[in-house]
């Protein structure tokens, strides 16, 4: 069986099971309703990832923990007084959908297995992939485009064009402030420093994993 024909079987199962998983999302809101200025761009409801394909089904919004919302909306005051604004790429990501990334990428550095560790912070409704517009909704500059699994994705930047860098660090700065911090091989992750807060049983599983077992990825 083809990869393609795999992904498209696979794919019709998790779409029919998200539209059903409402119970999931109750205690998360809609980040767009917290703060109306910042940009919502779910690239996992559309084509544009690594998959090619849409994870999410239509009318899908950006979720996230109440908390948490509050601490982006930090982050967009902090950057309006630079004439930024935060765009999200996704936010809260059922289970259902991680399996469907996990299948295709199968990329451990990159994309968390669903079923080992913690999974991804983005099931927990505790992370948030994000860029930055400007005042007239223009993309700013970054290193790379969304879901680049290179080393020029990584967090700490290493090319040479001055505004790249000037945005990724404002960028990183805004998240930081509100209690952010990044993910080292993917520019555009950050995760609430209280994940431990909202993460189910976290102590027990980290009990139970390995020495070796990677910190929480994407």
């Amino acid at each position: 069986m083809s990869r393609d024909l795999t992904f498209t079987i696979v794919f019709a199962a998790a779409m029919s099971i998200l539209q059903t998983s409402q119970a999931a999302t109750q205690e998360l809101v809609d980040i767009a309703q917290v703060d109306l200025t910042i940009v919502i761009d779910l690239r996992y409801a559309i084509e544009h990832n690594v998959t090619g394909h849409p994870l999410y089904p239509p009318g899908t919004r950006a979720l996230i923990l109440p908390s948490v919302a509050q601490q982006l909306a930090g982050a967009q005051n902090y950057l309006k007084q630079f004439r930024y604004r935060l765009k999200i790429w996704d936010a809260y990501r059922p289970k259902e959908a991680q399996e469907l990334l996990w299948k295709y990428a199968q990329k451990d550095q990159y994309v968390a297995n669903p079923e080992r560790g913690f999974g991804s912070m983005h099931s927990y409704g505790v992370s948030v992939d994000a860029t930055l517009v400007d005042d007239w909704s223009q993309d700013a500059s970054m290193p790379t485009k969304f879901d680049d699994f290179t080393p020029q994705a990584m967090l700490r930047y290493n090319g040479r064009d001055p505004l790249v860098k000037q945005h990724l660090t404002l960028l990183q700065l805004a998240m930081a402030h509100n209690n952010f911090y990044g993910l080292r091989v993917e520019w555009w992750h950050f995760t609430t420093a209280d994940w431990k807060k909202y993460v189910p049983y976290w102590e027990d599983k980290q009990m139970s994993q390995t020495a070796d077992t990677p910190s929480p990825k994407s």
